[in-house]
This record gives structure tokens, C-alpha cells and sequence, in this order.
């Protein structure tokens, strides 16, 4: 890692926070504010096709482990840095094998459908509502609960509202059309035909939650289910078979369900019919502050990844 970078990242830690405490024997860890965060730094240079390169070390990951700590992502040409949650992906990476050089090997992808965190043998999970100093602020000094207990009708809402936003036309299933929730996006009208790409699986498509449709094209470019209390299981099944009936089209695949559901995903996804497909390395999981969060940036007009 550069020491240029890691130097003006403490340099910014410090004008916004105080100065951090550096860990002993690691030269990526910090304590921050006063409750004592803890800010596990990485970075990575940009690689062919905008490819970044993470290296989590296991010894670092357990000294975040009872704390109240932050996995700072940031790479070549970025503005503000990523700050992820470790509690909310504590489980997941706890049961991950590092490879030989002791190191759980991450990406981020930036891209239309938000912002990703993929890690090596779990899958992809959307970090977009992450992004930002404003974010690692609120985990230093936390002005109390932001994010509204959400309702299923309102995760679709607001999924259509994102869509909207970056350009997309909207397909909501027609029995849910009149639950949507107003109050909390500018309202659109959804789509009333399916895309003729979706036809061969008109049965399936015609129940997914929501789904993406590129504006004139009329191509479908993302699919997602909110399993609110549903299995996530069954939703998984669909999106399989929408990927394995339409092979030629290029669709990304999101479940939408609390934090509490994000080790069940990976675990689900790790099933051998998941592997085979491929469905595994192109299947995101949102948790609703994802989506709140998401929103609120395309809302106010925040950074957003085109």
C-alpha cells in the first residue's frame, strides 16, 4: 500500500475526528473518536477493466472482533472511501477460508445497479448506502436511528424509485401496484407489459418483485426479490431459472432481505446447483438500509456510479 495514500487517509481521519490510535502489530488498524472505532484501512490500485484487489488478513479481522469496527475500503481514483459494517458481515467472513497467504481475498465493483463488495467463495453484497466520510461519521458519532422499519410494499418502492432515477423503466406485479408507498419516492408509473426477452419465463417474471427494464430498449437488466418473510431459497430458485432458460441476456439478480438474513444467502447460495449455474457470482444481496440508503444518495443527488 502506498504510504502516500495510507498518510493522507490518517491525515483526513484526523481533521474530521481527532487523531487515531494506531494497533500494535498491524499497520492497517486505527481506533477512532471516543468510543473507539476501529478502522481496518485497505486499499487497491485500478486494474484492466476497473478491477480492484482487496487483501482482508485474518489476524486483523479477529482484532475487529467485539468491537465496534469499520472495513475501509479505498482504491485508485476514489473521492471519498468505503466504509463497510464488520458486525454486519462478521458471520459471513468468520466462516471464510483465508487462502494460502492468510488473506480473504474481497473486490469492489462499481457499477449502475450500486455499488459491490464481492467476497471469494460467499457472493456479492450491495455496499452502495456505505460510500462516503458522511457514512463513517455517523458510525463515530451516531445522531440515533435513521432508517424506518420497512414495510415490503416500501422496499419496492423505493427499488422503482432507484430504477427510475438512473433511467430505467419499472415492471412492479400488477397485484402490488396499488400498496406502493408514495410518501417515500417521487411517484412513477410501472411498466404493463414484460419485456419480450422475459417471455420464455413470462410465469416467472411476471411475480418477481421488481424489475429493471432499459428505457427505448426494452431489454430487462435486473431482477430482484424482496423476501421479507418468504424463504430466500424459493427466490434464488427463480432467478435460476431465469438464468438458465436466458442465457444470452446479461441480468443482474438481487434478494433484498434484513441483516439478520445475509448468512443464510450465503449459505443457500453455496448449494451445488447454484455453483454449476454460475448464479452464485452474479446474485447480490441488499439489505433494506442498502436500499434506504441508496435512495436517499439518488435523491440528494450524492456520488453514484453510472
Amino acid at each position: 500500500m502506498p504510504n502516500p495514500v495510507k498518510a493522507a487517509f490518517v491525515e483526513e481521519l484526523s481533521k474530521r475526528f481527532g487523531l487515531p490510535r494506531k494497533l500494535e502489530n498491524s499497520e492497517s488498524l486505527y481506533e477512532v473518536g471516543r468510543d473507539a472505532v476501529r478502522v481496518y484501512f485497505r486499499y487497491s490500485k485500478k486494474h484492466p477493466r476497473n478491477r480492484t484487489f482487496f487483501g482482508l488478513r485474518r489476524v486483523d479481522l479477529q482484532a475487529l472482533e467485539g468491537h465496534h469496527g469499520v472495513l475501509c475500503f479505498f482504491w485508485e481514483g476514489q473521492r471519498e472511501p468505503l466504509f463497510v459494517p464488520f458486525e454486519q458481515f462478521e458471520e459471513v467472513l468468520a466462516g471464510l477460508t483465508p487462502a494460502s497467504d492468510g488473506q480473504i481475498k474481497a473486490q469492489v465493483y462499481e457499477q449502475i445497479g450500486g455499488t459491490e463488495l464481492y467476497l471469494a467463495n460467499a457472493g456479492r453484497f450491495n455496499v452502495e448506502s456505505y460510500m462516503g466520510w458522511d457514512f463513517l461519521e455517523s458510525v463515530i458519532q451516531p445522531a440515533g436511528a435513521t432508517v424506518p422499519d420497512l414495510a415490503h410494499n416500501q422496499v419496492q418502492t423505493l427499488l422503482g424509485g432507484i430504477g427510475m432515477a438512473k433511467g430505467f423503466d419499472i415492471w412492479i406485479p400488477p397485484n402490488d401496484r396499488a400498496n406502493l408507498d408514495w410518501n417515500l419516492t417521487a411517484g412513477f408509473r410501472p411498466a404493463t407489459v414484460l419485456p419480450s426477452a422475459l417471455m420464455r419465463v413470462k410465469e416467472i417474471a411476471e411475480e418477481v418483485d421488481v424489475i429493471w427494464i432499459d428505457r427505448g430498449g426494452g431489454t430487462p437488466a435486473a431482477l430482484y426479490e424482496v423476501e421479507h418473510s418468504t424463504p430466500i431459497y424459493s427466490g434464488l430458485l427463480r432467478f435460476n431459472d431465469v438464468h438458465l432458460m436466458l442465457p444470452s441476456l446479461t441480468l443482474r439478480f438481487g434478494i433484498v432481505s434484513n441483516d439478520d438474513r445475509r448468512a443464510l444467502f450465503v449459505r443457500q447460495l453455496d448449494r451445488p446447483t447454484f455453483k454449476a449455474s454460475g448464479l452464485r457470482e452474479i446474485c447480490t444481496f441488499f439489505e433494506y438500509r442498502n436500499i434506504f440508503g441508496w435512495h436517499q444518495r439518488v435523491r440528494t443527488g450524492g456520488q453514484t456510479h453510472e
